[in-house]
């Protein structure tokens, strides 16, 4: 009956004869009737004057409405398959009725918009903002029909018995239609939201769409929307479909055109009823729940600009570049190692056939070694496992006994050396030498002599301690598998939220050159990891070949080889190699989707770098009390645990921050007295007692100064360094924590490099040629990188509006920005960090073990 009545009172009382009805269809219609049933407000049997006008665009209609009267503006324009014009309802509500607001519905031909006046948009805390004045731009269909004319009504209706006055204007829009590489400029408010059409142009088929503004607030939302009604675009709806980011200065979204099947799109802008996802200040709480808020001005002045985005061609030549840089590397190596062969070979002839050559032929070869001097020994040139040749044992034997040796080499019988090397290294264990009460007490005798030779540190069987070292290895491979498996499934995770979501805040990319490949967002931050896993191979590949050659030297019983130089234990340099190629893996998958939950991914393999590497310093001269790969990894486990709390918990929170400097400073001083006494002391009840001891008898008692005076210096060094991080740490309590751990990691690395090159000089040793020119190179491109990388272009310590205010265009062929380039240079600064290290001792290779001193 309701239903009926709706019909009559309509039909009797509105529209007379049939042409305006006839226009609009018998939808609209049936669309009139179940508006009215759904109002509901009036009784059965009451009657509502409905009043149709012929409007016309661009001039604005004043009315009053009220529940006893509805109004309906009739509309149309033709419309062109060539040509999308836009089409904008302004409305502006001149009295405050907030309890019966004025609902306006838009009906057209595929869409209807609904919207009341005043509209109120939530905020946090269902906070309420209401907003008089409304502009909405009508969703445009596409048509198949060369020209066509299409109608659109109206309606405005209130349940208010009171007259609300209001004001209708619909116009055409302006540039409607986004053009390739012009900019438009435009207004956008909460309730007044914008929107345009862009259509991919033939030969284009990837775009990057950036929308700008001078202003920092009011927050702001870009979308990327199909072609499709209805338009999503209101501060409540606006992340329902399609492609979005939060936005105050920047922002910038790359569209391809295979994700929209109509080769065109809508980018909607949408002002935020709120800053506060844009780190904006956050409004006070309302004292009542249904308490309106006065949102103020909140027009905001944008533009936005849609350019082409690169083309395979771009592709094509970044990897290509990416490749070659890389390896370039492995040729230039390969180089070096033939002309080292072929100086190796020539010396080695010259031991093998003297007469055959001039004197100055002789002295060419011989005279100078990397020094300007006569060789002090043929021992100098009796082993060069380490640079690929090795002389015959016989050949050393007999130029030993007849040249003069001022290291003072005291010759023993090789048998007196060690056993054979073929004996299997399963059967040797460290404890079978370890628990011997004689060596045992020899441990303490020799570790506590004030000079210390590193034959005093390298009386344990090389066998025992290959085996102990080559733990590193495959530990670090176990860890490297467990670890890369999840991470490479959490980011794909991640990567599918993405693209499913279309929610652009979760991942914290360079938007103005992230480059998009298959599912992945941005495959150039990817691919400019390639080059920690490339340089990464070929240290290992370094350091195989290293280990064949002294191996083949062992098994001949070469003497320099046995007695000559730092030993030589190539488990850690394992360690590193694979290390370095989990860092490319763990970055590349860190920058799939990067933001601060994944952060850890990028940083867990900089601290194992780290840490390996200032192992591998003080294994060199303390091979036989260096760490076990067991008590390391445990370390740098610690390490990682930490960063996990400090990236989770630590963010302002001052216990936090209290205990990790505890925990840092007391680590500091264990780790000082392990290092200062060789590992010679005990923790246990007595060991204060004992401290108490040593300060009455060595600084009470009678002044003394310390036994051991290279350590010490180096020790307080280190002490002042990490006592001055806890405190910055404690103070200032930096937002990323897992860079403050890692920053503490590398000050420590270079305190003790700068310390070892220091000394190392002062002992009157030498650095060849090669380590060198790897130290100077290294420098350089460490300081390029780090430039590149404090360059900032993205920060997951702010919001991600805030993050996109960093973000930069391309600088290297149109496809690599700066932290790609930090990737490359810090890959090479690292590889040649690992060749430091790998060679910086090369010069004592025929130094008497009991001539190297330790420090």
């Amino acid at each position: 009956m309701m239903l009926r009545s709706c019909w009559k009172s309509r039909h009797k009382k509105s529209f007379g004869p049939g042409p305006c009805w006839i226009r609009p269809g018998l939808a609209a219609l049936l669309w009139l009737c179940v508006t009215q049933f759904i109002c509901g407000s009036e009784a059965v049997g009451e009657t509502k004057n409905v009043v149709q006008k012929d409007a016309e665009f661009d001039i604005t209609y004043n009315d009053t409405v009220t529940s006893e009267n509805q109004t309906i503006y009739a509309f149309n324009h033709t419309i062109s398959r060539n040509k999308t014009e836009g089409v904008r309802v302004s409305v502006d509500v001149l009295s405050q009725g907030f309890e019966s607001p004025i609902l306006f519905v838009v009906r057209q031909k595929q869409a209807v918009l609904s919207f009341q006046v005043p509209l109120i948009l939530r905020g946090l805390y269902q906070r309420k903002y209401p907003y008089n004045h409304l502009g909405r731009t009508l969703c445009q269909p596409p048509t198949r029909a060369a020209s066509e004319t299409q109608y659109f009504f109206v309606d405005v209706s209130t349940l208010s018995s009171q007259g609300t006055n209001y004001q209708l204007r619909v116009s055409r829009v302006e540039s409607f239609t986004l053009q390739t590489d012009k900019k438009f400029s435009f207004t956008a408010s909460p309730s007044q939201p914008q929107y345009f059409k862009y259509v991919f142009p033939d030969g284009v088929d990837t775009v990057i769409v950036k929308v700008n503004s001078d202003m920092t607030f009011p927050c702001s939302v870009m979308s990327v929307q199909d072609i499709q009604c209805p338009v999503y675009d209101l501060d409540n709806n606006v992340a329902f479909i399609g492609m979005y980011q939060t936005m105050t200065k920047k922002g910038a979204i790359t569209v391809q055109r295979k994700d929209f099947p109509s080769n065109s799109f809508y980018v909607v802008v949408v002002v935020k009823t709120e800053d506060e996802a844009c780190g904006g200040p956050l409004r006070f709480y309302p004292l009542r729940p249904d308490e309106l808020i006065d949102a103020g001005n909140r027009t905001k002045v944008l533009d936005v600009v849609v350019s082409p985005a690169i083309n395979s061609e771009v592709y094509v030549m970044g990897m290509l570049f990416c490749l070659g840089i890389f390896l370039s590397f492995y040729l230039l190596t390969l180089l070096v190692a033939c002309l080292e062969n072929r100086r190796m070979k020539k010396r080695r002839e010259v031991f093998l056939n003297p007469a055959d050559m001039s004197p100055a032929e002789t002295a060419s070869l011989l005279g100078k070694n990397g020094d300007g001097k006569t060789p002090a020994s043929p021992y100098e040139y009796g082993s060069f496992a380490d640079n690929g040749s090795t002389l015959s044992s016989e050949a050393i034997t007999d130029s030993a006994t007849s040249t003069d040796n001022n290291y003072g080499y005291m010759e023993r019988s090789l048998d007196s050396v060690g056993r054979s090397r073929q004996e299997s290294l399963s059967s040797v264990e460290e404890d079978d030498y370890d628990t011997l009460d004689d060596i045992d007490s020899d441990k303490n005798i020799v570790r506590t002599k004030k000079f210390l030779c590193v034959s005093d540190l390298a009386r344990k069987d090389k066998r025992v301690l290959s085996k102990k070292y080559q733990i590193y290895f495959w530990n670090i491979a176990t860890i490297a598998v467990f670890y890369a498996l999840p991470v490479i499934q959490l980011v794909i995770t991640y990567q599918t939220v993405v693209n499913v979501t279309g929610n652009q805040d979760i991942c914290f990319y360079n938007f103005l050159c992230a480059h998009p490949l298959g599912a992945l967002s941005a495959f150039n931050n990817i691919l400019s990891n390639l080059g920690y896993v490339m340089l990464g191979l070929l240290f290992l590949l370094i350091v195989l070949k290293r280990d064949i050659v002294h191996n083949r030297a062992l098994v001949r019983n070469d003497l320099n080889a046995l007695e000559c130089g730092i030993p030589k234990h190539f488990g850690l340099f394992y360690a590193m190699g694979t290390a370095l190629m989990m860092e490319g893996l763990l970055s590349a998958c860190y920058h799939v989707c990067p933001n601060y939950t994944n952060f850890q991914f990028d940083t867990s393999f900089m601290y194992m770098i780290a840490g390996l590497c200032m192992l591998k310093l003080y294994q060199k001269r303390h091979p036989d009390i260096n760490a076990s790969a067991y008590t390391a990894y445990a370390c740098l486990a610690g390490v990682i645990f930490f960063s996990v709390l400090g990236v989770v918990f630590g963010k302002g929170n001052m216990v936090f921050w209290i205990v990790f400097s505890v925990i840092h400073i007391l680590a500091t001083l264990l780790l000082s007295t392990q290092l200062y006494y060789m590992g010679r002391w005990r923790m246990d009840a007595g060991m204060l007692r004992r401290m108490v001891y040593v300060i009455y008898t060595d600084c009470i008692r009678q002044c003394s100064g310390p036994m051991y005076i290279d350590r010490m210096v180096l020790l307080v060094m280190g002490n002042i360094v990490n006592w001055s991080l806890a405190a910055y740490g404690l103070i200032e309590r930096p937002n990323d924590f897992a860079s403050y751990l890692l920053a503490i990691a590398i000050c420590n690395l270079l305190l003790y490099f700068a310390f070892y090159i220091i000394m190392k000089l002062r002992s009157g040793e030498r650095i060849k040629c090669l380590p060198l020119v790897c130290i100077l190179f290294t420098a350089v491109v460490w300081g390029f990188a780090l430039y590149f990388f404090f360059q900032g272009l993205s920060t997951w310590q702010k919001t991600p509006a805030e993050s996109r205010e960093h973000n930069r265009d391309c600088i290297l062929l149109s496809f690599f920005d700066d932290h790609d380039i930090w990737h490359f240079l810090s890959s090479i600064a690292m590889f040649g960090s690992f060749l430091v290290l790998l060679t910086m001792d090369d010069d004592l290779d025929t130094v008497q073990r009991d001539k190297i001193f330790v420090f």
